[in-house]
């Protein structure tokens, strides 16, 4: 059996008035989610909000879950908070186009169920390699794929942040569900794209190899984001496996 040993923090970055970004650290729930609000105005952080919202909710009204249910969770999660920021944007018309980009795991037994919309990501620290186990949902990586421009020319387009899916833009939202083995000593990372801006995957990694406490793992991301710029709001989140004796 495996237990969570986890971390979250959030910062507005050296641009930003204000944080659009949110999390939610919630061991006892098996509970782990970063979203990552857009639509100005202060709209953003209420999209990110209205999903962390819905997420302790939704898991909230659960206990003893399987596997399967886990999935239905998570799905759950993504559907009721896309229908929440949709209402909330037709009863305040001048907070239209809020949204939000989301990223939630949550744990059974051996198993990770994640969900992922947008251009958040979740990184998997295993054997000492770093692995993105997301898909951007962004213009740049349809490009990606097609082979029309390289990772690195994406980096610095002027529509890199060009989004094709996100929480509370549309009625049918199309959510990613990815599921997986979990070993002792995995070590998985959800961050906002302020933090994947700024910083090269490599250093990432780095970082998360070095002998420094969890939390001090956490600080130094957002720290070297900051000090490549801190363009946006800038929000982790580590979930390290520990194997319960």
């Amino acid at each position: 059996m495996f237990s969570i040993r986890a971390y979250g923090q959030s910062n507005p970055g050296l641009k930003r008035a204000n944080n659009e970004d949110a999390f939610l650290v919630r061991p006892d729930m098996s509970l782990f989610a970063v979203a990552d609000g857009m639509g100005g105005a202060a709209a953003g952080e209420v999209a990110s909000q209205i999903f962390m919202d819905t997420a302790l909710e939704v898991f909230s009204a659960h206990s003893n879950p399987s596997e399967k249910e886990m999935s239905q969770w998570v799905q759950e999660v993504f559907r009721q908070a896309n229908e929440r920021i949709l209402q909330y944007a037709m009863e305040n018309p001048h907070h239209q186009g809020l949204g939000c980009t989301a990223e939630l795991i949550t744990f059974f037994d051996q198993i990770y169920v994640l969900g992922h919309v947008g251009d958040s990501r979740v990184y998997l620290l295993r054997n000492k390699l770093l692995k993105q186990l997301t898909r951007d949902h962004s213009f740049l990586q349809e490009q990606i794929d097609q082979g029309l421009l390289t990772p690195e020319e994406a980096k610095h387009h002027s529509m890199r942040h060009v989004i094709l899916r996100a929480v509370g833009i549309d009625d049918t939202l199309a959510l990613d569900l990815l599921r997986g083995k979990v070993f002792s000593g995995d070590l998985f990372l959800l961050c906002s794209d302020g933090l994947t801006d700024m910083v090269q995957d490599s250093e990432i990694q780095n970082i998360l190899l070095s002998s420094l406490r969890l939390d001090q793992k956490g600080e130094a991301l957002i720290d070297i984001a900051k000090s490549a710029g801190g363009k946006d709001n800038i929000t982790v989140v580590l979930c390290e496996v520990i194997e319960s004796p």
